[in-house]
């Protein structure tokens, strides 16, 4: 049977890859990449050499039917993103599901997402929390902040770093100023950064020292 393995990579130190993500990456036919020069950095560091194609946003919709086909011809490939693991906020989730109807087992790895060291490194309660990924930009964005407000355990979120101070004055204006927040900035990289506090407070802070890199929001359970 044709198989599809989703292997995780590392969200910033290279070092973050498992064994088995190396050792798969080094059998399969060939590797589906969100950006194959991203990729490509990190098989050099580890001398895989392996044919990529591009698989991203922009193309996965046109390109589904081939890879599909591709996959069953070469009988193994694996699916990676730039970073983290394919299909959380990131493309996977419409080749996932493909193969499963195509009857290609889809074998997971488990590995580096940015969610579990956000919510961890809060320092806020993680037994239960909910994962909202990216916010809609416009449309339903109110919405999404007031049924925020009303859920009772901590949520994660992921936003861009010109997006941090609107989100933060979003979570002021909807949320509350009462519930905690956690910004995990640059996670597993050299300016990692945990910024923790009230909203307004954290809000204050980037407003003076404005962000850069891959941002986490953690927002505190409902006391």
């Amino acid at each position: 049977m044709s198989k599809l393995y989703v292997v995780p990579t590392p969200i910033g130190n290279l070092e973050d890859i498992t064994i088995r993500a190396i050792n798969v990456l080094k059998e399969v036919n060939f590797i589906l990449a969100e950006d194959t020069r991203t990729t490509k950095k990190l098989l050099d560091k580890y001398e895989i050499s392996k044919q990529l194609y591009a698989h991203h946003i922009h193309n996965e919709h046109k390109t589904l039917e081939s890879i599909i086909e591709k996959i069953q011809m070469a009988e193994s490939a694996a699916i990676v993103s730039d970073a983290g693991t394919p299909a959380i906020s990131d493309p996977g989730f419409l080749l996932i599901r493909a193969c499963v109807e195509n009857d290609i087992a889809v074998i997971p790895l488990p590995g580096p997402s940015a969610i579990i060291p956000a919510i961890v490194g809060s320092g806020f309660p993680c037994d239960r929390f909910v994962f909202e990924g990216f916010l809609p930009h416009k449309k339903g964005r109110q919405t999404k902040w007031k049924n925020i407000a009303e859920e009772e355990r901590s949520v994660v979120l992921y936003e861009s770093p010109h997006r941090l101070v609107k989100a933060l004055k979003e979570i002021v204006e909807f949320v509350g100023d009462e519930r905690e927040v956690c910004v995990a900035r640059e996670i597993s990289k050299i300016h990692e950064e945990f910024k923790r506090g009230k909203p307004s407070e954290v809000l204050a802070y980037y407003e003076a020292h404005p962000p850069k890199g891959e941002i986490v929001i953690v927002i505190g359970y409902r006391k």
